[in-house]
């Protein structure tokens, strides 16, 4: 037969009526929590999304975050009415830039896991709680359902950084201990958001400063497959705001690419408008005569040229090409005249040709 529970020392058990009373008088953590920028870490026990907890690596935090997105996320600009913009420093072309930015490309350079600043500008302030999320994926159509990811030789070796965020994220944020790293439970996809914070006073943008963790040549990672990254602007449910993109090469010399790239393009257009401008001013007897007579002709074309220096070097090579040209134009006019000297009979001789030779013989 069992005690009463009076002689145990223990407390009779709580009806339901008493302990909903107790309940009701709990405050709200959601109600009192303030919606400021710099509070917005107190919303960490009460996430939006989704969480589920991964087995913990060596220094790398264990939760992984559900994100919900489309299987192929859209890589076509969105300012919303929010008016999102994204701005680069401008760092030119120099052998010792580790990250420069070209305006006519659209397109990053960067060095591997060096700081690359990526400035955002709002026309009108954001609902509280915002979060600007950074996603990198494949830009060509065949390779974008994969999942960019870095290299196994990267993902195993320790660098910079690697303590707060997983090993295999391409994207890191530096000097933010805001930053999530999200994985979708869907896709795969990665991402790292960071809540956004209004410029500084005597700014116009706010500075969030990214790494990209591998090369874009690394065998077994991007393997030389070009890769956008898309910079939403979301509320902490998920809404979408404002959505950017750009092109990322990580490379070993970002000035030496981008001047390459750039001049390759516009190489491209020049050509493209000088044919289109020089088809309407042809010379009528030109388009009537025959085509060996017009490749006969001296042709010439125009160079659109970037930079004073490389322009007097140019200049000069087709100086020296002109001067050989005409020098070896003399020569030729010379050996003839030479030639038709030889042939000339001396004095007091006479010149014998073919038939009169033969019947002298």
């Amino acid at each position: 037969m069992m005690e009463p529970m009076s002689d145990t020392g223990m407390e009779p058990p709580m009806s339901q009526e008493t302990f909903e009373e107790l309940w009701g008088l709990l405050p709200d953590p959601l109600q009192d929590a303030t919606c400021a920028q710099d509070n917005i870490a107190d919303f960490g026990e009460y996430p939006i999304v989704n969480t589920m907890y991964a087995p913990q690596e060596e220094g790398v935090s264990s939760s992984v975050v559900s994100v919900t997105s489309s299987a192929v996320p859209s890589t076509d600009d969105y300012p919303g009415e929010y008016g999102l913009q994204l701005e680069f420093q401008q760092n030119g072309t120099a052998k010792s830039v580790t990250c420069t930015y070209s305006k006519d490309l659209n397109k990053l350079f960067c060095q591997s896991a060096k700081t690359c600043p990526v400035l955002i500008r709002v026309q009108n302030l954001p609902p509280c709680g915002a979060m600007l999320r950074a996603t990198a994926v494949y830009k060509k159509s065949e390779h974008v359902a994969e999942v960019v990811k870095r290299c196994p030789h990267h993902e195993r070796s320790l660098e910079s950084g690697d303590d707060n965020a997983p090993r295999s994220h391409l994207i890191r944020v530096e000097g933010n201990i805001q930053a999530i790293y999200a994985e979708d439970m869907n896709t795969g996809r990665h991402s790292v958001y960071v809540p956004y914070e209004g410029p500084q006073v005597g700014a116009q943008c706010t500075t969030v400063l990214y790494n990209y963790m591998c090369n874009s040549s690394c065998m077994g990672g991007m393997n030389r497959r070009p890769i956008l990254t898309i910079i939403t602007l979301e509320t902490r449910e998920g809404l979408l705001l404002g959505r950017r993109c750009f092109e990322v090469r990580v490379c070993a010399c970002p000035g030496r690419d981008r001047r390459t790239e750039e001049e390759n393009y516009l190489k491209k257009k020049g050509l493209k408008t000088n044919l289109k401008r020089a088809l309407p001013n042809l010379p009528v007897t030109d388009a009537v005569l025959p085509k060996k007579h017009v490749v006969a002709e001296e042709e010439r074309f125009t160079l659109q040229i970037k930079g004073r220096e490389r322009y007097e070097m140019l200049k000069k090579i087709n100086d020296a090409l002109e001067l050989q040209e005409r020098t070896e134009q003399q020569k030729i006019t010379i050996k003839c005249r030479k030639d038709r000297e030889e042939l000339k009979p001396k004095k007091g001789k006479k010149l014998l040709v073919k038939e009169e030779l033969g019947e002298s013989e």
